[in-house]
């Protein structure tokens, strides 16, 4: 009835998250499901230990500026993910909550110079 596409994009040490959900069956106002596909984003940190991939971010809006209110998903976005496959290209991910497997394919490589606080 429902799917979600993520697309991840990681940078030094903070994540950009686009959810584009397809659905069938609407559980918002007429002028958020707007046919039944919509997107929404997030930002945050993350990390991983271990096996696992934690992102501690809040949902925002296109613009990846805070989001107070409006369709959707409004606060907190804490997923996290058990690593079930990795090699240089792609990282396979089963999400915890969802138990939905995820394959990230790499796009394009990034250089992280640190800087200080």
């Amino acid at each position: 009835m429902q799917y979600t596409r993520h697309k991840f994009k990681f940078t030094c040490d903070s994540v950009y998250i686009t959810l584009e959900t397809h659905a069938k069956v609407n559980y918002y106002a007429d002028s958020c499901f707007k046919t039944g596909t919509w997107k929404e984003y997030a930002k945050g940190n993350y990390v991983v230990q271990n096996d696992t991939l934690y992102i501690i971010g809040t949902f925002t809006k296109a613009n990846f500026k805070q989001k107070l209110a409006d369709c959707y998903r409004i606060g907190q976005y804490l997923p996290t993910f058990v690593i079930t496959k990795s090699t240089a290209n792609t990282l396979e991910l089963r999400g915890l909550k969802q138990h939905v497997p995820l394959t990230m394919q790499l796009k394009e490589k990034i250089s992280c110079v640190p800087q200080p606080l």
